[in-house]
């Protein structure tokens, strides 16, 4: 079995310092949940990550579906991004794609981006996410 992600671990450690709790549904949880994993030119380092944090900021305050969408990047590798995104529903995914800041930052990055890829997850536990993340009903 691989090691358990250091991105995830990260996400849950940072999340879980900042987020009250909150009720649960049960393991099946209709949420969404994914890691996407992109590469950003060198070049376009500094400002893609200007355009996702104010994206991010925006999907999470903004809209009630969008649980978390939380970027980070490697230390050793600045260009590779990873963002853990959790959504209420698959219905509340396909809304952030339609939401203005989302087309913002895709329209504004598209020539940034080198890879993308997003990988779909499953929570093991999902009662405990209502201590990480406050809007988790």
């Amino acid at each position: 079995m691989p090691p358990v992600s250091s991105v995830a671990t990260i996400g849950v450690l940072f999340a879980s310092s900042f987020f009250a709790p909150m009720n649960v549904q049960a393991q099946d949880s209709p949420m969404m949940i994914r890691i996407a994993e992109i590469e950003i030119g060198a070049k376009d380092v500094d400002a893609y990550r200007a355009i996702l944090k104010e994206e991010s900021a925006a999907s999470v305050r903004i809209e009630p579906g969008v649980l978390a969408i939380f970027p980070m990047f490697e230390a050793e590798r600045p260009t590779q991004v990873r963002i853990v995104e959790i959504y209420a529903s698959r219905e509340a995914y396909e809304a952030h794609l339609k939401a203005p800041h989302f087309l913002r930052y895709k329209t504004a990055t598209q020539d940034m981006v080198t890879s993308l890829r997003l990988v779909e997850m499953r929570a093991i536990d999902v009662e405990s996410m209502s201590r990480i993340f406050r809007k988790v009903p």
